[in-house]
């Protein structure tokens, strides 16, 4: 009779050998997303999957997709079988990227470390300005946000941060804080805590609350959800970002905030992007800092796509630009809260896009929904003289003028 241990190392042998011509098996891999067609059901595409010895690792039932490792030696040949499928319509590379800056240091969202001396508040003040507040920073200013405040303050607008989480145990933040999720770790989907500062950083210029203390936020009474797709250092895949748009999407958020991009799009992104956009969300995305071509998802026609402003009504150098800019928005040495219970004043379109998004929230809070919402902005937003069309879109917004 056969030992326990030989029978073990026997049955390892017969299952490596009959692995060894399967689409999916063990070893090194590599993710891909994997779209089912629209009249097969979520466990029939996970199932023609699973059939090729493929892992899955996350379902994307916003857009009837899965997301499965594949071992990297035999990727062309997977692909060629998953394909083949009568369940499957597409199969993409599941990239990981860094969302916030890329590795060749041409797409910058935002320069974080990097405030540019010239963007200080040098210029005049604008219209509208209240020098003896300091509760608001120079961009809460310029977009007129207490000029609606008697009206609406964004009041119970579900507002998702798709980010690198929110700090909120933050003193201006906390009250507004109504929950989250944590979508890079499955594991631990309640720890939506931010440990980058770039989310945080987002959430204030959107929400802050009104205390007379700190900086005060656009939309000083919408509720904040922080929807955490990147890590500590802005990285991420793609499918963890179609998860977090899932997430906001199903779980009825009215407004959605993405300071984050890439250079090339995914068709799985775009789509969630207007899958979403079906659903009712409105998503107000960062154009990009290469001074270029607007990234993604920022240059999709379901999103909002937002370019920065410097003090003196410039864009600032930084910005990308292009036919998808629908609006322009204060984006230079921008102050809002920072991980720690601190404050930090930061450049980029990253900043640039909440305080559209907090805007957003205003008129959500008016009673708009969806690509509505986009509509009243529109109305709202006046153009800058010397910008052309592809520097700032409809123009800046003037929350006064939200009706």
């Amino acid at each position: 009779m056969m030992s326990v241990r030989l029978l073990l190392v026997v049955a390892a042998q017969l299952f490596l050998a009959a692995g060894a011509d399967a689409a999916c098996p063990y070893g090194p891999t590599v993710r891909r997303i994997v779209s089912c067609k629209a009249d097969v059901a979520m466990s029939q595409c996970r199932g023609a999957a699973e059939k090729l010895g493929c892992q899955v690792v996350r379902e994307l039932e916003l857009i009837n997709a899965i997301v499965i490792d594949v071992m990297a030696e035999r990727q062309k040949s997977a692909d060629t079988e998953l394909t083949a499928l009568a369940e499957v319509k597409r199969v993409e590379a599941d990239k990981r990227i860094n969302w916030l800056k890329s590795t060749l240091g041409e797409f910058k969202l935002p320069d974080i470390q990097q405030v540019v001396g010239a963007y200080r508040s040098a210029a005049a003040p604008q219209p509208g300005t209240k020098e003896d507040d300091p509760e608001q920073p120079w961009g809460i200013q310029r977009v007129n946000a207490a000029g609606a405040w008697s009206r609406t303050q964004g009041d119970r607008v579900k507002v998702a941060i798709i980010d690198t989480g929110i700090d909120y145990t933050h003193p201006d933040l906390k009250a507004n804080v109504a929950g989250g999720v944590n979508v890079v770790n499955p594991q631990t989907p309640k720890n939506y805590k931010d440990d980058n500062g770039h989310g945080t950083h987002v959430a204030g210029t959107i929400a802050a609350v009104k205390d007379g203390q700190g900086v005060v936020g656009i939309a000083p009474k919408a509720r904040l959800y922080g929807v955490k797709v990147l890590d500590a250092e802005g990285g991420g895949d793609y499918s963890t970002i179609i998860a977090g748009i899932e997430w906001a999407a199903k779980n009825k958020m009215q407004v959605a905030n993405m300071s984050l991009g890439a250079e090339e799009g995914s068709e799985a992104l775009a789509d969630a992007v207007k899958a979403a956009a079906d659903a009712g969300l409105l998503i107000v995305a960062a154009a990009g800092n290469n001074g270029g071509a607007v990234g993604f998802p920022a240059a999709y026609p379901e999103v909002a796509a937002v370019s920065a402003s410097d003090s003196a009504d410039k864009i600032t150098s930084f910005s990308s630009r292009g036919p998808q800019i629908e609006f322009i928005a204060p984006g230079a040495d921008i102050k809002s809260t920072y991980m720690g219970g601190g404050y930090d004043n930061l450049d980029g379109t990253s900043m640039a896009s909440p305080h559209v998004t907090g805007l957003a929230a205003l008129a959500a809070g008016l009673g708009y929904r969806g690509q509505e919402i986009r509509k009243a902005l529109g109305r709202a937003a006046t153009k800058l003289p010397g910008l052309t069309a592809s520097q700032q879109g409809k123009g800046m917004i003037n929350a006064a003028k939200i009706k």
